[in-house]
């Protein structure tokens, strides 16, 4: 009896690997996203506009448009979503979303973006910043840092700006030329 439930048993493990082996895999329930990081630290992107992250250096010649970075963008015109790190591109910065850290070249941008850090250039811009801009034209709609140049606007301003001319559009004294300082601590919209 011990012999003939042994050989049962040895019968049914055998039929049921050859039945895995032989049937196909089944396809996967749910699409797997492909893998969006790139491939080293340092991305070459020459007219790039892939969806990626990069961590490390980006090399954007002429142009690179990318998910987010994180560490170094150099080129000439360099965009994505989310950066934090230092963007040194000759003409363009731009981050769309996110923006933290320093931004250098002619126009840098965090226009639609939350910008944490620096920006130095002929002109500077960001929606909401907490820093610093240096250049001649500095635009930003919430600043709470200060402003150093030719042209500072800012809509609200908890800080001071530098420069010819100095406007902070919801504060008392909207205009003042050389320095104007902004105690709008909390602004209301």
């Amino acid at each position: 009896m011990k012999k003939t439930l042994m050989a049962l048993c040895a019968v049914l493990a055998c039929a049921a690997v050859s039945a895995q082996e032989a049937a196909p895999a089944p396809a996967p329930a749910v699409a797997q996203m492909p893998d969006t990081k790139a491939p080293w630290p340092i991305w070459l992107a020459f007219n790039s506009v892939e969806d990626i992250d990069v961590i490390g250096l980006r090399l954007t010649l002429p142009y690179g448009e990318c998910e987010s970075v994180t560490g170094v963008d150099l080129g000439v015109y360099g965009r994505c979503r989310y950066f934090e790190g230092l963007q040194l591109n000759i003409f363009r910065n731009e981050a769309l979303d996110v923006m933290a850290g320093a931004q250098g070249g002619i126009y840098n941008s965090a226009g639609r973006a939350d910008l944490t850090g620096l920006q130095v250039g002929l002109w500077n811009e960001a929606r909401s910043m907490g820093g610093a801009q240096l250049g001649i034209i500095n635009v930003a709609d919430t600043v709470q840092g200060f402003q150093i140049g030719i042209i500072n606007r800012a809509e609200s301003m908890y800080g001071f700006q530098v420069g010819g001319v100095n406007v902070i559009r919801e504060s008392e004294l909207a205009f003042f030329p050389i320095v104007n300082i902004g105690f709008d601590m909390f602004p209301q919209y």
